[in-house]
């Protein structure tokens, strides 16, 4: 009896996660031909079908999944192993990859790196800015290895299944208007902000959503003139007395001078968090990475 590859294992979950046989090349550095190769020779350990034809594509079977939820638990398992190995290192070393969004990368992480220089020199830390949706899936395919997140009222995030959530701060949310010119006049009063021009995020990003939901709350569907993700661009939009927008409190202080800032009804907060999956949580590189960024939070 041959025995399971964990290689070939980790080659269907790629699929799994990814959708197509080029997606899975693309993700592990192989040919397409290489993925096809590695699956059916899976098959064959496997004694039963595990990919049956869609179209020019291929979907798992019933099967496939079982064994694709097994690998999780054998990636996790071995993902512990190499935590405790680590732990027995006398120093934090290595290279932890984390995704990110800009409010973070641009108040938090640099003063974390700082100290995470000075405690632990010979760890490297990569940071790619995501938003949350794609940072998820980076981590549950193992691109990432950490992912900050942000939850808004009334919108909770799932906990996924295999993946330790640790909370970091509670960030107001703030109401930032011009302080000179035409816009300046206006009340600071998101019910009497209907026919003002307004700089917020995509309608497809947390905050965007979040946002939209507060004017609609209001009575009014805003009238978006800066549709950006960029909290800066937006500062500056506000800043210039081009709109109003809704910017996190973290920003403020730095980057949104110039302008009235006030609470928006019900004093709202998001919920910023970083997430690992389980199996690596306990990882030296990811408790030295949260510790640094809940002491520079704090």
């Amino acid at each position: 009896m041959s025995m399971l590859n964990v290689t070939r294992l980790r080659v269907l979950r790629e699929l799994h996660l990814r959708g197509t046989l080029a997606a899975v090349a693309d993700a592990m550095s192989y040919t397409p031909s290489a993925v096809s190769q590695q699956l059916s020779q899976l098959e064959r350990e496997a004694g039963v079908p595990l990919l049956e034809k869609v179209g020019r594509g291929v979907r798992l079977t019933p099967r496939a999944i079982t064994l694709v939820d097994h690998t999780e638990a054998i990636l996790a398992r071995l993902e512990l192993a190499e935590s405790e190995l680590a732990a027995a290192q006398p120093d934090v070393q290595g290279t932890l990859r984390v995704a990110s969004f800009q409010s973070v990368v641009l108040e938090l992480a640099p003063a974390a790196l700082t100290l995470l220089a000075e405690r632990h020199p010979r760890l490297q830390v990569e940071i790619t800015q995501r938003d949350e949706t794609l940072g998820s899936r980076g981590l549950l395919a193992h691109e990432f290895d950490v992912v900050l997140g942000e939850e808004f009222p009334g919108r909770p995030h799932e906990i996924r299944a295999g993946v330790d959530r640790e909370n970091l701060l509670r960030d107001p949310l703030l109401l930032a208007m011009p302080s000179h010119g035409p816009l300046a006049e206006l009340p600071a009063d998101v019910a009497r902000l209907a026919d003002a021009p307004w700089a917020l995020d995509p309608a497809g990003l947390a905050m965007g959503a979040w946002s939209r939901d507060v004017c609609r709350a209001a009575g009014f569907e805003p009238d978006v003139r800066f549709d950006t993700p960029d909290p800066l661009l937006q500062a500056h939009l506000v800043r210039s007395g081009h709109a109003v927008a809704m910017l996190p409190s973290l920003i403020a202080d730095a980057h949104l001078h110039g302008t009235r800032l006030s609470r928006l009804p019900g004093d709202p907060h998001r919920h910023l968090y970083t997430v690992a999956r389980a199996g690596r949580s306990g990882h030296p590189a990811i408790r030295a990475f949260r510790s640094a960024l809940a002491h520079v939070a704090r």
